[in-house]
């Protein structure tokens, strides 16, 4: 394999001046400049990406922070990111927090990501001050994906999950439902993730636009897992007379209450129709109605907006879509407002009107 210094005694130069042609800066003269490109082409010498931008202070490198890896959200909007930073000749370091606090505080808090990255993607990663504090120490371009608080400056990209909430339960109150039951978060997780809250505020508004009042006891939080979503239907089912309907905060969970509901005898959606929201890649085997979310979209476009300022050119970062005022990388006060992306309802074939009494 050619290395530089192989370059530099067929020029008949330092190797600190074969640096400095190649990379087309004005202190190597002409004449100089000829010699050692000439050298190159000989010896079909190419320059290193990295090495190159590492002798221009850049990385090559974008971190994204994701609370939990393992789940179907997270993972897809990572694939969507890397896909994109490959494309365009950049690396992708993943920091999974997995759902430790102590692990997001040694993330953001210390020198983890000082001069490692040139940039920063938080997928749903609520902050606390010191977090946004040290962040913004950093003075890196970044993007928030999903809900969560804020960096000033930062662009956000995300649905809204209020609006996503209220879809579902519309759907089922639309088939005649009135007893509707919502499985949803954990509250008590380290990390206190704030899409939960969300979902569950367009659960009950949308409850009650329809002039029915929330039952403290159709509502039973755990985690947005499978497991979660089981443990939930069969706290809901310990409770007495079942739910006609079940809108569980993610798909996941959904997934689990599909299988709880199976595993007491219970028909879905004969008895209890389900629903809800993501659109995981399981959704439609299992026959589960949601409203989809563009999880790999939201993914593409942070990548989109976080090269832009670091000089990738050639793709318009809000493909489609409205900006948000004042661009990506603002450095006002003001928080920049998020982008929206919507979502669709998605009808399979678990939701169903309610059995006739």
């Amino acid at each position: 394999m050619t290395k530089i210094d192989d370059v530099a005694r067929l020029a008949g130069v330092s190797t600190a001046t074969v640096s400095r042609a190649l990379r087309g800066l004005p202190t190597v003269s002409a004449a100089t400049r000829r010699r050692v490109l000439a050298a190159a082409e000989q010896l079909q010498y190419a320059v290193s990406p990295n090495a190159s931008r590492l002798a221009g202070g850049k990385t090559g490198t974008v971190a994204i922070v994701v609370p939990r890896i393992t789940r179907w959200f997270f993972g897809t909007v990572v694939e969507a990111v890397e896909d994109f930073l490959d494309q365009n000749g950049y690396d992708l370091l993943l920091y999974n927090l997995g759902g430790r606090e102590q692990t997001r505080q040694r993330v953001l808090r210390t020198a983890s990501l000082h001069k490692r990255v040139d940039a920063i993607i938080l997928v749903a990663t609520p902050l606390r001050p010191a977090d946004v504090a040290a962040l913004t120490k950093l003075d890196l371009p970044g993007v928030i994906v999903s809900s969560g608080s804020g960096v000033p400056g930062w662009p956000c990209v995300r649905i809204d999950d209020v609006a996503a909430a209220r879809t579902a339960t519309r759907h089922l109150l639309d088939l005649g439902h009135t007893r509707i039951a919502h499985i949803s978060g954990d509250p008590d997780d380290e990390l206190a993730f704030t899409t939960h809250l969300d979902r569950r505020r367009g659960y009950q508004e949308e409850l009650h636009a329809a002039g029915i009042r929330t039952d403290p006891s159709l509502d039973v939080e755990s985690q947005f897992t499978i497991d979660g979503g089981i443990r939930a239907t069969a706290e809901l089912l310990s409770r007495g007379e079942p739910p006609t309907a079940i809108f569980a905060a993610c798909d996941e969970m959904a997934m689990g209450a599909m299988a709880a509901l199976r595993d007491a005898g219970l028909r879905v959606p004969q008895d209890v129709s389900v629903i809800g929201i993501d659109d995981h890649d399981l959704a439609g085997v299992l026959g589960l109605s949601t409203v989809a979310q563009p999880a790999a979209e939201q993914g593409l476009l942070a990548a989109r907006i976080l090269l832009n300022p670091l000089g990738v050119r050639g793709a318009d970062p809000y493909p489609g879509l409205v900006p948000p005022a004042g661009g990506a990388g603002t450095d006002g006060a003001a928080p920049t407002p998020p982008v929206i992306l919507p979502t669709r309802l998605v009808v399979r074939e678990s939701t169903a009107p309610p059995r006739a009494n």
